[in-house]
């Protein structure tokens, strides 16, 4: 399978999407296997969560790379993103 080979996909009504075959078999992503998401500039990037550490600081890195992204531009994101995730989890932390 060429890696580089974008295929196309559509997420349905309640968020769900369909990975493709060659995909699921090249990432050994299984019928209810759990995976991590991360989100990385305009990109995502998805990962088995057996993925080790050391493996996932590469593809995050590669990723990074491919997309311009800074790790500082990726920490400032991650920071909106869990501040997003905590309003709409608590609410606003002014009350």
């Amino acid at each position: 399978m060429d890696s580089a080979k974008p295929y196309r996909s559509q997420i349905r009504e309640r968020g769900q999407l369909t990975i493709p075959k060659a995909i699921r078999e090249k990432g050994e992503l299984y019928d209810g296997e759990a995976v991590i998401i991360i989100p990385v500039g305009d990109a995502i990037l998805v990962s088995p969560q057996k993925l080790g550490l050391e493996e996932a600081r590469r593809a995050i890195r590669k990723l990074m790379k491919r997309s311009g992204v800074t790790a500082e531009e990726l920490l400032e994101g991650l920071k909106e993103e869990r501040a997003k995730l905590y309003e709409e989890t608590y609410g606003t932390k002014d009350g």
